[in-house]
């Protein structure tokens, strides 16, 4: 098993190139279940849930080749409509497959995911919305069994919680319904909004791109021609080294980013004392002579991203006073906490909110990676931690990160990868 192997730096500088989104690349491959070509996605990042998602395609039938960051899928052999366990518990987002297989074939079987790291993530929003739209739902040994011989029907959903992968998953399935459904209160996640540009892009109707109600007009079955894309950048990706910036004191320049989507991360670093010169494609972060306290609340898109929680809260620990961070959306995120009180920081945990004090020395230790974003908070603390520290259990990292320790040893950390 891989581990990294860290040490504090006194200033990183230079260039970082930000890989596609993860969080855009799963439904995007979901969706090529509906085409009825080879669809070509460029900019995929080299990270394992891309790997399985392919992997769970290839089993059902698809073939999927890679060409370095990009991958053609090819779904028109695909006969099979199971997706097993062995390959959904390595990854919730394997649901994302529910929707697509149940509109294009009618029956689709895939095993329930279990437990997460970070929380509860409940898939029952999909089920209520595809029994909405005519589907017969059955909960039978582990697996979600949906039916819906005579196609899935165009209605009115409205979702009690917003839910990215819901949404995905129902956008897709409303694709090949017959007639139209309306989702309100949808995601308004940039991944989201990717899935829906390309899916306009490949000829089906959808009014409210970006909103909260999106209005998709259904293909009663026939399968589209999904036309070449690119993934948009990865957010989160660029918001963890910015931290990484932000943390040292160091100018960081980020490329293949697309700043409107980071407008709430870049607000509260701006509030820690940072500026930034902004390009269509780039961000230069030009750091705070002394990183100030911040308060926090996690939210649903255009708000401050969950994603970013672990690393702001770390980056807290060296801010000159009290933030609180507080966590809405997962009721089990603070799990990187007690891997950074071992490191010195002082943190005090009240149900879903994070008082850190600061400014703590951080020392270097052997810590472990709880889940993928905890993963990343933990290389930021190493990187101003005083000695040596092995972060255990990378796995967690290699799920959503392309060569984290490449890119910023290209700007001057002091990180390697090596062998447990």
């Amino acid at each position: 098993m891989d581990y990294l192997k860290a040490q504090s730096v006194k200033s990183l500088n230079g260039i970082i190139k930000i890989s596609g989104a993860k969080n855009a690349s799963l439904p995007l491959i979901a969706l090529t279940i509906l085409s009825s070509e080879i669809v070509s996605l460029k900019n995929l990042p080299n990270v394992a849930d891309i790997k399985t998602l392919l992997k769970l395609l290839s089993n059902l039938g698809a073939i999927c080749k890679f060409h370095e960051d990009r991958v053609t899928v090819d779904t028109r052999s695909l006969h099979e409509t199971k997706a097993t366990y062995d390959i959904v518990k390595t990854m919730r987002a394997s649901i994302l497959v529910l929707g697509p297989i149940l509109a294009r074939f009618g029956h689709c079987e895939v095993s329930l995911p279990g437990g997460c790291a970070i929380g509860q993530r409940p898939i029952n929003l999909h089920l209520k919305a595809l029994e909405q739209m005519g589907a017969k739902i059955a909960i039978k040994a582990g697996y979600i069994e949906a039916t819906a011989p005579d196609g899935l029907t165009g209605c009115n959903i409205i979702f009690d919680k917003i839910t990215v992968t819901g949404t995905a998953n129902i956008v897709m399935a409303a694709a090949l319904a017959k007639g139209e459904t309306t989702i309100t209160n949808a995601a308004r996640e940039p991944e989201v909004v990717q899935l829906c540009e390309v899916l306009s892009a490949s000829g089906i109707e959808i009014e409210g791109i970006g909103t909260a109600i999106l209005t998709i007009k259904g293909t009663a079955g026939k399968l589209i021609a999904i036309k070449e894309f690119s993934v948009i950048p990865d957010r989160i990706e660029a918001g963890t080294y910015l931290c990484a910036g932000a943390i040292t004191k160091s100018q960081i320049t980020l490329t293949s980013v697309e700043p409107k989507h980071l407008g709430a991360v870049l607000a509260k670093l701006e509030e820690m004392g940072n500026s930034f010169t902004i390009t269509d494609y780039t961000i230069t972060i030009h750091p705070a002579q002394e990183i100030k306290p911040v308060k926090i609340v996690t939210q649903e898109y255009p708000a401050f991203p969950t994603d970013m929680q672990a690393q702001f809260l770390t980056l807290a620990t060296q801010a000159n006073g009290v933030s609180i961070i507080e966590e809405r959306l997962f009721e089990n995120r603070f799990m990187h906490v007690s891997e950074l009180q071992r490191m010195g920081a002082d943190i005090t945990l009240n149900g879903h909110t994070a008082t850190v004090c600061g400014k703590t020395k951080l020392c270097g230790t052997d810590v472990m990676a709880t889940d993928l974003r905890a993963s990343s908070a933990l290389v930021l603390a190493a990187l101003v931690a005083n000695g040596e520290t092995n972060i255990h259990r990378i796995y967690h990292l290699d799920r959503g990160y392309d060569s984290l320790e490449k890119k910023l040893g290209n700007v001057g950390a002091k990180i390697q990868r090596l062998k447990e």
